[in-house]
C-alpha cells in the first residue's frame, strides 16, 4: 500500500477514536476514594508498590477513628498539606463515609519488622506497652488499644502492624506540636512523658511483634480509661 494510503487510513481510525463514546467511571465512593491508594495501600490503584512506611493503610481501623482524624486534618489539629488540601471542604456526613468505607475493609497490615535493637531496649519497650510505668504516670498501651493492641471500636487504633517509623514520627509529631487531637489530647500528655530512648523502645517491640489471628479491633474496652482523652471520651 502506498505511505499516502497509509496515512490516510490512520488518520480515518485516530479521527474515528477520538468521537467514539467515552468510556463510563462509575460515580461511586469506591471510584472516588482511588487516589487514597496513591499512599494508603499495599499497592496502588495500578497494582504497583506504595511507599507507605510513613503513610498508614487504612482498612480495617474503627470508623471513628478515622473520622475523627479526617476532622483533625480539616480542623488544623494534624499538620499535613495535601491531607488538609483534600478534606478542607467535605462536610461532615462525607468525612464519616469515608471513613466508614475504609473501616468496614479487611485489615491489611505490615508484617512484623526485626526489632534489630539490644535485648534491653526491647524488653523496656514491652514493659511500657504491656505495664506502664505508674510512678511517671505512663500508662499501659494495652489500658487503652486493647489487650491484643488492635484498637477498639469505635476510636482508638491498633498498634500493631504498623512501621516503626511510622510510629516513631507519630510519636515526633505530638512531641513537636503537629500533631494533636481532641482535648484533652491524651497521647500528647503521654508523649511529653517519655523520652526519646523510650519512644524507640515502644515502637521497636510493637513493630516486631506478630499479629494475632483476628486483627480487627475489639468491640470494647474497660473504662474509665486511665487518662481523660477527648477522641474516646466516657460514655454519659
Amino acid at each position: 500500500m502506498h505511505l499516502r494510503s497509509v496515512l490516510s487510513v490512520v488518520l480515518l481510525l485516530c479521527a474515528a477514536a477520538s468521537h467514539a463514546a467515552p468510556q463510563a467511571v462509575p460515580d461511586t465512593l469506591a471510584q472516588r476514594l482511588l487516589a487514597c491508594t496513591s499512599c494508603h495501600a499495599r499497592v496502588d490503584a495500578r497494582g504497583n508498590p506504595v511507599n507507605d512506611a510513613y503513610f498508614p493503610r487504612l482498612q480495617g481501623k474503627p470508623a471513628g477513628y478515622l473520622y475523627n482524624q479526617l476532622q483533625n486534618f480539616r480542623a488544623g489539629r494534624r499538620q499535613y498539606p495535601l491531607m488538609t488540601y483534600l478534606v478542607e471542604h467535605l462536610p461532615d456526613a462525607y468525612l464519616r463515609e469515608i471513613a466508614g468505607h475504609f473501616a468496614s475493609q479487611a485489615p491489611a497490615p505490615h508484617a512484623a519488622e526485626a526489632a534489630g535493637m539490644a535485648a534491653s531496649q526491647l524488653e523496656r519497650g514491652r514493659q511500657l506497652v504491656l505495664q506502664g510505668d505508674r510512678a511517671r504516670g505512663i500508662p499501659a498501651c494495652v489500658a487503652c488499644h486493647g489487650q491484643r493492641l488492635t484498637g477498639v471500636e469505635p476510636a482508638i487504633p491498633g498498634l500493631l502492624g504498623l512501621p516503626r517509623d511510622y510510629v516513631n514520627a507519630q510519636f515526633g509529631a505530638w512531641r513537636n506540636g503537629t500533631r494533636r487531637a481532641h482535648a484533652p489530647d491524651c497521647m500528647a500528655a503521654i508523649t511529653a512523658r517519655l523520652g526519646l530512648d523510650e519512644v524507640n523502645a515502644v515502637s521497636g517491640w510493637l513493630a516486631a511483634q506478630p499479629l494475632p489471628a483476628d486483627p480487627r479491633p475489639a468491640a470494647a474496652i474497660a473504662r474509665p480509661l486511665p487518662l481523660a482523652c477527648g477522641s474516646a471520651p466516657e460514655q454519659p
